[in-house]
C-alpha cells in the first residue's frame, strides 16, 4: 500500500484548486447516508489518496459534498443504473463502475451485469487501473 501511495504522489498533477482530503467524522456521516459500511482499504484511500488528480480515471472524493465524484452522488447515480446495492463504487468510467464488495474486492459493473475483472484490493486497482489510465 506504502509502495502505491507513493506511486499516486509521484504522479499527481497541480491543478490551480487541489481537493482536499476528508477526516473521519465525514466518512461516518458518509457511511450514515449510504446505509453501507466503507471498507477498510477504501477507507485508507478516501482519507490518503483521494485528493491525487492523475489520468483519465477521476475516482470518487468524500471531501466536498459538491463535487461531481463525491461518493454518495456517484453512489446514488450507480445504484439507480443497476449497480447492486451491497457495491460501494470507487470509480465511474464511460457508464461503467468499478466498485469495492464489502470485503473490499473490486468489481468491475459494466453492461448491466458484473463481469469477471476483479483486483483483491483498491491499491491492487490503484497500480493497475488507475495508474494506468
Amino acid at each position: 500500500m506504502e509502495e502505491i501511495l507513493e506511486l499516486l504522489r509521484d504522479h499527481n498533477v497541480t491543478v490551480p484548486v487541489p481537493l482536499d482530503l476528508p477526516d473521519e467524522d465525514q466518512l461516518v456521516m458518509i457511511e450514515e447516508e449510504l446505509l453501507l459500511p466503507i471498507p477498510r482499504d477504501v477507507r485508507t484511500f478516501l482519507l490518503e489518496a483521494s485528493d491525487v488528480i492523475y489520468g483519465s480515471l477521476e475516482p470518487v472524493t468524500a471531501a466536498d459534498p459538491n463535487s461531481h465524484t463525491y461518493l454518495p452522488e456517484v453512489t446514488a447515480v450507480a445504484w439507480s443504473e443497476g449497480v447492486p446495492r451491497y457495491l460501494l463504487p470507487i470509480c465511474e468510467d464511460k457508464g461503467a463502475y468499478y466498485c469495492a464488495d464489502p470485503d473490499g474486492e473490486i468489481v468491475l459493473w459494466k453492461d448491466g451485469d458484473l463481469t469477471d475483472e476483479t483486483w483483491p484490493s483498491i491499491w491492487q486497482w490503484v497500480r493497475d487501473v488507475w495508474l494506468e489510465s
